[in-house]
């Protein structure tokens, strides 16, 4: 007597349990991928909602401090912001204004904080202006003002 007809049933059964655990193991994969993405992605989201800042000035009245004016940065967000000239960029009228003609007053800003953003004089001449700051995240405030 051969082989009998329990014995083929056995075959395909094992065979099926191996093509089954090899599905799952794929399907496994690509839920873990996917979770981890999801996970990354509202880590991404939450940092851009904890980041925000706003131009507090008057727009009629700029202050000065030696040859620079003076514009004043709020962190209106949940969590500290870095300041540097590396993380923020500053343009005036659509006009990039180059790292050594502007600075920030602390090299951070805590919740809630305030801190100073000086421009030099001489990169902005007298009549209404837009300033455009641009921070972490790709994060933006535009402010007018007139000198």
């Amino acid at each position: 007597m051969g082989f009998s007809l329990s014995g083929s049933h056995v075959i395909f059964f094992i065979a099926s349990v191996i093509i089954a655990g090899t599905i799952s193991g794929i399907f496994i994969a690509i839920t873990m991928d996917i979770g981890s993405d999801m996970t990354e992605r509202g880590n991404r989201i939450q940092e851009q909602l904890d980041t925000d800042f706003k131009i507090i000035n008057d727009p009629d009245n700029i202050p000065t401090s030696g040859s620079d004016y003076v514009f004043y940065l709020k962190n209106i967000g949940g969590c500290t912001l870095s300041t540097s000239t590396d993380i923020f960029q500053v343009f005036v009228d659509g006009e990039l204004i180059t790292t050594g003609n502007y600075a920030f007053g602390d090299t951070s800003i805590g919740v809630a904080d305030v801190t100073e953003l000086t421009i030099d004089t001489g990169q902005i001449d007298a009549g209404d202006h837009t300033l455009r700051v641009v921070g972490p995240c790709a994060i933006a405030d535009e402010f007018d003002f007139t000198i």
